[in-house]
């Protein structure tokens, strides 16, 4: 068996032979001075600026030697110099360089074996990106001179990528935050709002072209007021790591637009700035979270922990195949060959069980929260980065880490607690605390429920109530569950009432990609229709499902532009759209729906009964003689076992209350503590619904999807004892609002 081993010319890098020096001399690309360097530190990876020069430090525990090579600024395909880096402890390669200055570019060449069979796959040949890069410049793309894997006459790879290989960056950290506080959220006040940078703005028309579809243009004032006029607490943003543009969707004319590819860990995404200096670009992202804490918003990020750009043994070698493949990827063995571990569904896995790659992570969610000030982050395929050595586990290092860690344990942690290929993959409430999940059981039910689906009212009902079921087991409360109808993943609230099948034909993969089963319905008729009936129906489902997830117990969780009647054109996987079928439509948007939205959240903000931190148990309110919440058939009795297991059932009510009660006057301020009356109709007929007559109450209406205006102008009391008529499709509350002798019996059609 054969062994390459990389390259290695001794005149590109010549030490002193006298080891008591504690300088050395770097060699350097005809026309630059030599630079002073010394081994330096390993306790900061990357590079970090010191008071005379810049410190590297990079790991590996399989090469056989490290270069560093500086690359000039302004002219990024020269190389001004290389130095052969020092081997410390825990296998960590550093160096100090004594006169280099923010701004330099830099990666490293790798020198040790070319053994794939073994999970060694070393080509000095290859430049390669500083894993904890702050800042990167060139073309994120993956162009056949970045790849490692062995041309057939010129093993492993001959092409050295030098001159065209993307750069890292050192960046210096400075930054005037002005004592702008963070935004301290909690959890029962929390309303997520899901966005992609770019796609936000790219079509407002009050952001200023230069800015549109950037950082800067996400925190122009016009943007901060509408998010703030709808309520929202806490924007989470779709992946701004900087990531890669696949090779397939290159050549199809299309890109990576969701940006789950990531390339560097600590850099944000250079095509998202207005400004063209990585230093800028890095302040640029800065302002953008202070302009948002300073509008009282959080910030979450949507992180890609689970594998990297560089995708299976076919993929670019970017960064960690080059430097330690066996160390930051998990691998397995057919036979005598060790393969990649793809449990992600992109052609790799990191291996975050591994000391390394678990610090990579820590470190770089720490630079997120401490230099940053981001709020929290959204783990994409948090299984498989909470997987020990094979299996996901509550007591992995990962989740071990994370809960010691003085500045980690204090901030939003959220898991989209699944990954693919394996029987342990959908994990869903068996995350430990303070985690929260988004809550995929959640969605596909809701879903069902409002087209129609029979058998699904008891699980409804259970989902509406935090889902007890999958998360009071281990005493986590309604709180962890993160409760979604829609995100970038999958249909587009409109088009779920709009498309019964996804077309996804813009794609390029001849409609097989995205998710066959989106429990949509196209209302009796495929895709966007003048048929006013249709449209009538489409308007009020969506106004029932923003209505079901706002008077859910857990935290609401909205996709940007649901709430404006966006649509992807029955699109249900648009993650390589950068075009209009992704972006926003400011122009046109349903301004009824948004204000429906807009009032629906300041109705939950203002009851704690659908904010509780635990469970319903049962507990009594003493004033009202009822249980923190009764189910009730159309005739106010409770529902019998057999009732809510009728597979034809579509009907129900929710009798909210809570122990203490304390009374405020419907339009007041602040906290409604008053038991509220919330009925389901998810059936094609009218219902009717007698209201509740313990003590002979007045009840009044808040809101009901199934008019045209949701919220009426007027209260008008409606006494106990009378019947409520219920439009097919829809949901409606009522607040108790007095407390008197029983009324007559008549009927009210609201």
């Amino acid at each position: 068996m054969r062994v390459h081993t990389s390259d290695f010319k001794p005149t590109v890098a010549r030490w002193s032979e006298s080891t008591k020096k504690k300088d050395f001399m770097m060699a350097s690309a005809a026309g630059s001075s030599a630079l002073s360097v010394s081994p330096g530190s390993t306790h900061t990876m990357g590079s970090r600026i010191e008071a005379d020069g810049v410190n590297f430090a990079v790991y590996s525990r399989h090469a056989i030697a490290i270069d560093l090579c500086l690359y000039d600024p302004s002219a990024p395909e020269r190389e001004t110099h290389r130095v052969r880096m020092f081997r410390g402890e825990a296998d960590v390669w550093h160096v100090r360089v004594k006169g280099v200055a923010a701004g330099t570019l830099y990666g490293f060449r790798a020198h040790g074996a070319w053994l794939p069979e073994n999970g060694l796959r070393f080509n000095a040949r290859k430049l390669l990106l500083d894993p904890y890069a702050k800042a990167v410049v060139g073309i994120p793309d993956s162009r056949p001179e970045m790849l490692a894997e062995p041309n057939p006459n010129h093993p492993p790879g001959s092409v050295d990528n030098g001159t065209t290989a993307l750069k890292s960056v050192v960046i210096s950290d400075e930054f005037d935050w002005q004592d702008v506080p963070q935004p301290e959220i909690a959890w029962k006040d929390a309303v997520f709002y899901e966005l992609h940078v770019k796609g936000f703005t790219q079509l407002h028309p009050e952001v200023p072209e230069s800015l549109r579809g950037t950082y800067a243009g996400l925190c122009q004032p016009v943007v901060l007021e509408y998010l703030k006029r709808l309520g929202v607490t806490s924007v989470q943003l779709l992946p701004v790591h900087q990531h890669l543009d696949d090779s397939f969707l290159l050549k199809k004319g299309l890109t990576n637009y969701w940006g789950y590819n990531t390339l560097a860990f600590l850099a944000p995404h250079s095509e998202y700035a207005a400004a063209k200096d990585p230093g800028d670009q890095v302040r640029e992202f800065k302002s953008m979270v202070k302009a948002f804490h300073r509008a009282g918003i959080e910030v979450i990020l949507d992180v890609v922990y689970n594998h990297t750009a560089e995708g299976d043994e076919r993929g670019p070698s970017l960064m960690f195949r080059g430097l330690d493949n066996m160390g930051y990827y998990r691998h397995g063995f057919a036979g005598n060959q060790m393969f990649y571990t793809n449990i992600t569904g992109c052609g790799n896995s990191v291996a975050s069980n591994n000391p390394a790659a678990l610090r990579l992570i820590l470190d770089s969610l720490r630079y997120w929260v401490t230099e940053m000030h981001v709020d929290g982050f959204r783990f994409d395929l948090a299984v498989t980065v909470a997987r020990d050595r094979e299996h996901f586990h509550a007591l992995s290092p990962f989740f071990n880490a994370l809960q010691q860690d003085p500045i980690l344990s204090r901030v939003k942690m959220i898991a989209e607690p699944w990954d693919l290929g394996r029987e342990d993959s959908y994990q869903v409430g068996q995350f430990p605390a303070p985690w929260r999940e988004l809550n995929g059981k959640y969605r596909d039910t809701v879903r069902r429920f409002w087209r129609g689906d029979p058998g699904v009212t008891a699980e409804f009902a259970k989902r509406i109530c935090g889902s007890e079921d999958i998360f009071a087991w281990n005493a986590r409360p309604p709180l962890a569950s993160l409760n979604f109808i829609t995100s970038h993943d999958g249909f587009a609230l409109r088009d779920l009432f709009s498309y019964a099948q996804k077309h996804n034909e813009a794609n390029g993969e001849e409609n097989r990609d995205g998710d066959n089963e989106s429990h949509s319905t196209n209302c009796g008729v495929e895709g966007e229709t003048d048929d006013l009936t249709v449209n009538k129906k489409r308007r009020q489902l969506q106004r029932s499902m923003i209505a079901t997830m706002m008077c859910s117990l857990g935290v609401p969780f909205i996709t940007a532009g649901d709430e404006r009647g966006r649509t992807q054109g029955g699109n249900n996987n648009a993650y390589c759209q950068d075009n209009e079928i992704s972006w926003l439509h400011w122009k046109d948007g349903d301004a009824q729906l948004e204000d429906f939205v807009r009032k629906m959240i300041q109705f939950r903000q203002a009851r704690p009964a659908l904010k509780r931190p635990v469970h319903f148990d049962g507990k009594h309110n003493p004033d009202t003689d009822r249980p923190d919440v009764a189910w009730l058939n159309s005739d106010a009795n409770t529902l019998t076992w057999d009732q809510w297991h009728d597979p034809e059932r579509r009907f129900f009510a929710g009798l909210f209350d809570e122990p203490e009660n304390r009374c405020a006057p419907l339009d007041g301020h602040g906290e409604d503590h008053r038991p509220f009356l919330l009925i389901f109709n998810g059936a094609d007929k009218p219902e009717s619904m007698t209201l509740p007559s313990n003590k002979g109450e007045t009840w009044a209406l808040v809101f009901d999807t199934g008019l045209e205006t949701p919220f009426p102008v007027a209260t008008r009391p409606l006494c106990a004892g009378r019947t409520y008529e219920m439009l097919p499709r829809s949901v409606a509350c009522l607040v108790l609002i007095a407390t008197h002798p029983s009324s007559p019996t008549d009927r009210t059609h609201a």
